[in-house]
């Protein structure tokens, strides 16, 4: 027979090695459980020190010291450190996926690992462990009451960020025609779900929602903004005639039809005028294409390329004026813009001539002369042209600045003579070159006996 190992007698001999024992009060096995049973006992305690836990994302990863906790406010802000990038995806996913961790809810890692997970909590008590960043379940709340109750139990301690937390639970575990529902007869959930979906991007859902919702008006102008995706300029044409029959506002229903007529008269003028071999297509080649341009732009454009065009061509500018209800003032300032682009004169002159009832051709501008002649300077128009329309400005001190600042000595000088101020006269010959004409008319003025001079 072997002889014993020296740690096998030591085994034998020791005191601190007791046998095996039915005495249950001193089974250490039994006091392991009740040691077990205090452990989650002070699991259960919501009073713990709220600084002693660490804070993670949902992805179960540290974050920085910046990440906050769920506050108590109504308010949520919908932002990448608060959303799901995957809307559907369960809590259980959600820690083994690393990718959601920068939209989702920041929460509180609990100091348990897991081990000791509570699973019979009520939703009041889960919604409170959830706040203090602790261990808890949704995914145990199967009952369509128990459901309601925990989504209720969130909003009642106005924190936005549990409420979208079991709001995308709900989203997940509940068919959409009994959330929406539920939603109805819940003001502040319904808010937060509009917004959540709407950040989310899940446009059709939202769409489905507001339908449900009787907010026909909000689904018809969400599933018009769809034409945003719609990279095809013909699909998107095409879309927008579909949503022509949608149930907008008078003002909305205006603006779509409007929208779809423009975008298809743009494709008709940038399909002509990509071929065109006009003298101004080479003179001044296009450099971008007129595809989804707003209105006034296209107006723009058509003055530039198709000015004079008869009113039956879609690209004449009085045809795009008359089918989009552009006002006269409008009108004015963005032809002029284009043909003093130009340096057509003559057609600028045109856009103010009118003629009264007797024949008589005069000018007249909505806009007033003195943006007209802002506008014709800003395209370095001659200093005749500027001061033609220099002098039809009416109000004395905007003509005189204005002659002032462009330097229309004619009219300067004519200025003063009928405000009979001899001192600015002075002044002002004294900025001319000698011997020049407008030099020689202030010295002629100054020398009339028969102008009786206020200075």
């Amino acid at each position: 027979m072997s002889r014993a190992k020296p740690e096998d007698d030591e085994y034998w001999n020791s005191s601190k090695f007791k046998a095996f024992t039915f005495d249950d009060d001193d089974d250490e096995f039994s006091r392991l459980k009740e040691s077990k049973r205090a452990v989650n006992s002070i699991l259960v305690d919501d009073d713990e020190d709220e600084d002693d836990v660490e804070r993670v994302s949902w992805s179960g990863e540290p974050v920085g010291i910046s990440a906050q906790a769920a506050t108590p406010c109504l308010k949520v802000i919908y932002s990448e450190e608060f959303l799901y990038s995957k809307p559907f995806q369960s809590f259980s996913e959600s820690f083994s996926d690393t990718s959601v961790r920068t939209y989702a809810p920041v929460l509180r890692k609990p100091k348990s690992d897991g081990k000791d997970f509570v699973s019979d909590l009520s939703p009041e008590e889960t919604v409170r462990r959830m706040q203090k960043g602790r261990e808890f379940s949704l995914e145990k709340f199967r009952s369509l009451q128990d459901k309601l109750l925990l989504l209720d139990e969130a909003v009642a301690v106005y924190d936005g960020n549990l409420i979208t937390a079991v709001l995308i639970y709900l989203n997940k575990s509940l068919s959409k025609e009994i959330l929406f529902r539920e939603l109805m007869a819940r003001d502040v959930a319904l808010r937060h779900y509009v917004h959540y979906l709407k950040e989310m991007g899940e446009q059709k859902l939202l769409v489905e929602l507001l339908k449900a919702l009787g907010r026909t008006e909000d689904m018809a102008l969400m599933q018009y903004k769809e034409h945003l995706n719609i990279k095809d300029e013909g699909r998107r044409r095409d879309f927008l005639k579909s949503c022509l029959g949608l149930p907008f506002s008078q003002d909305d229903a205006t603006h779509v039809q409007d929208h779809y007529t423009l975008l298809e008269r743009q494709i008709i003028i940038e399909a002509s005028d990509k071929k065109a071999d006009a003298e101004i297509f080479k003179k001044f080649p296009r450099k971008a294409s007129i595809l989804n341009m707003p209105i006034i732009t296209t107006l723009y454009y058509s003055c530039f390329y198709h000015y004079g065009e008869s009113e039956g061509t879609f690209s004449s500018p009085s045809n795009i004026r008359k089918t989009f209800r552009i006002s006269e003032k409008q009108y004015i300032l963005t032809a002029l813009g284009a043909r003093a682009k130009l340096k057509s004169w003559f057609d600028v002159d045109s856009l103010f001539n009118t003629k009264n009832w007797l024949g008589y051709t005069k000018k007249r501008s909505p806009i007033g002369f003195h943006r007209v002649v802002d506008i014709l300077q800003k395209n370095s128009a001659p200093v005749n042209v500027l001061q033609e329309y220099v002098n039809l400005i009416d109000d004395p001190d905007l003509k005189l600045s204005g002659a002032l600042k462009y330097k229309c000595h004619d009219i300067v000088i004519n200025t003063y003579r009928d405000l009979k101020d001899r001192q600015e006269l002075v002044v002002y010959r004294e900025k001319l070159e000698r011997d020049s004409p407008e030099y020689r008319k202030i010295q002629d003025l100054l020398n009339n006996v028969q102008i009786r001079w206020k200075n």
